[in-house]
């Protein structure tokens, strides 16, 4: 424990978090999260916000996780359109879960407003750019999609995707007004400042050791202490420990590593990625990148399966700096940090309980700012009584992954072979 947050840009301009003491005492309260990322946070204010007795516990700081070292990407929906919404779970629950998703931004900001929250939040819009010309239907029909359900987003040619991203490298992209970017380090400690003013007790350094039956209740357990609840909210994601069986390998961790540039020229500031905006592209192993409030460029992707801030396994991501943005090629690189990012098999969220009164939330595969506030809401209304079944989300088994424990080195092939098919899709353009 109190292992401390890899530098970044995020650590350098986020002001400390609250007061999240160690759990060491028996308490007592109506529901208990653990977790302290993004879902947990909005899970724990939501719940406080309308009068329910909540504890939060996290195994470190809350923002630790990916919630803290993220791309700070505010992205509208899931990695799935509405069409696929539909075909997947019909009418009514598509439209509902393809409303939902498009709003999740929203209501970033609305929590951002409200409670004063100083992360560089900033609303510039997020641009999906495509890495060749076979992509390009694919944008045409997802701006077609959102469109006919209101959405201000709009499909840019190359000059235009040029002019907004900085980079010639992309054949084109969707640009939809509705995402935005922030530090996603001080977005959590702001929430968790947030909560702890509408009453919830946040504890960090507190990681739960087992969860068990006590009476009609629940026991969770850490080091020196323990939480008597009627209700329990999982939400570890990719960082979630054994003290559920099976749980954590329900979902596959993987690592996304990133790097940040010396702050950029004037010039180059109004140029590239200018007014924030957020980029990811269309590739299978894809990059994302954005200019934060400091005029650092950020970019990342896909690193090797384990943490690291050595600069050596940053290789992949600085050779895609000097390829998208080949006027920083030669800049220093003053950050690089990484984090692991849930992912689930079938890329959508997955919600569900494990036993009665046991809820989780898991796998926002890399766009968990605006899904996992949003999910944390929608999970705290479920645990003031509301059907799962009746939330725009998806109901899921938590079963385990096939093979998990081989996956380290069936994902480096895989990586390999994506990787592989991008770079021909390049070159085919």
């Amino acid at each position: 424990m109190n292992r401390p947050l890899p530098d970044s840009p995020y650590t350098e301009r986020a002001s400390p978090g609250p007061e999240t003491p160690v759990l060491a005492q028996s308490v007592k309260a109506d529901v208990c999260v653990v977790g302290g990322g993004f879902t947990g946070l909005s899970a724990a204010l939501k719940l406080s916000e309308d009068g329910v007795d909540t504890v939060l516990l996290e195994a470190m700081e809350p923002g630790y996780g990916a919630s803290g070292r993220n791309g700070g990407q505010i992205i509208p929906g899931f990695k799935h359109d509405p069409e696929g919404m539909i075909q997947r779970f019909g009418a009514e629950k598509g439209e509902a879960m393809a409303a939902f998703a498009g709003n999740a931004p929203n209501l970033v900001f609305d929590l951002i407003d409200r409670y004063k929250i100083d992360c560089d939040a900033v609303r510039s819009g997020w641009l999906q750019a495509g890495h060749g010309p076979s992509v390009l239907p694919l944008l045409e029909s997802r701006v077609r999609q959102w469109r006919e359900r209101g959405a201000p987003i709009e499909l840019l040619g190359p000059a235009d995707t040029e002019r907004l991203s900085g980079s010639r490298f992309y054949s084109g992209a969707l640009l939809d007004r509705r995402g935005g970017t922030l530090n996603p380090l001080a977005y959590a400690r702001g929430l968790a400042a947030a909560a702890l003013s509408q009453g919830a007790r946040l504890h960090g350094n507190s990681p739960v050791t087992a969860i068990e039956r006590k009476g009609p209740a629940w026991l969770v357990t850490t080091p020196k202490g323990t939480v008597e609840a009627d209700r329990v909210l999982i939400v570890t994601n990719a960082y979630t420990g054994d003290f559920w069986p099976g749980l954590a390998r329900s979902i596959v961790p993987v690592y996304s590593y990133q790097v940040a540039t010396e702050p950029l020229t004037p010039n180059l500031q109004a140029t590239i990625l200018p007014n924030r905006i957020g980029l990811s592209d269309t590739k299978r192993m894809l990059n994302y990148c954005r200019q934060d409030a400091g005029g650092r460029l950020l970019v990342g992707g896909r690193g090797y399966p384990q943490e690291s801030t050595d600069p050596a396994d940053f290789e992949a991501i600085g050779e895609a700096l000097a390829r998208i943005f080949p006027a920083v090629a030669d800049m220093r690189l003053t950050y690089c940090w990484s984090g692991k990012v849930a992912l689930t098999l079938d890329h959508w969220p997955h919600i569900g309980e494990v036993a009665p009164g046991i809820s989780v939330a898991f796998g926002f595969n890399g766009r968990g700012v605006a899904m996992a506030t949003a999910t944390g809401r929608c999970m705290a209304e479920h645990l003031q009584g509301g059907l799962l079944e009746s939330l725009p989300l998806p109901v899921r088994p938590f079963r385990p992954v096939p093979g998990h424990g081989l996956l380290t080195r069936f994902l480096s092939a895989a990586i390999g072979i994506k990787r592989l098919q991008d770079w021909w899709e390049v070159r085919q353009s």
